[in-house]
């Protein structure tokens, strides 16, 4: 099974920019979609953008033209620029991976192995 971790997180003022990473192993990455998801405090868990085998990306409205998902296959990362970023951006951010090769943000009962976590704060 894959095994998930990321990195990358921290605090950042209202219109900056950060780059999450989420290191890959156990598995070749080429076999899994994979996602992004962000859990807010007392709120439910949201997907933000997957990332297919054939590399098509998906995006929520609430983080399209600002965020972009990627993946570095040789590198056995995937990635999550985000930029423009607002107090509605404040999470803990999860990668998530799906052992097919479509899958979607929109939903999260297909993906199999998540990691733990990085905590995204915007502030104002």
């Amino acid at each position: 099974q894959v095994h998930l971790a990321e990195s990358g997180g921290g605090s950042v003022q209202a219109g900056g920019s950060l780059r999450l990473s989420c290191a890959i192993s156990g598995h070749d990455v080429n076999d899994y979609c994979m996602a992004w998801f962000r859990q807010a405090p007392g709120k439910a868990r949201e997907g933000v953008a997957d990332i297919r085998t054939d590399g098509r990306t998906n995006y929520a409205d609430s983080v399209k033209g600002r965020f972009t998902i990627s993946k570095d296959n040789a590198k056995m990362t995937l990635y999550l620029q985000m930029d423009s970023l607002n107090a509605e951006d404040n999470a803990m951010y999860y990668c998530a991976a799906d052992p097919h090769a479509v899958c979607s943000y929109t939903y999260d009962y297909s993906f199999v192995s998540w990691g733990r976590g990085t905590q995204v704060t915007v502030s104002s």
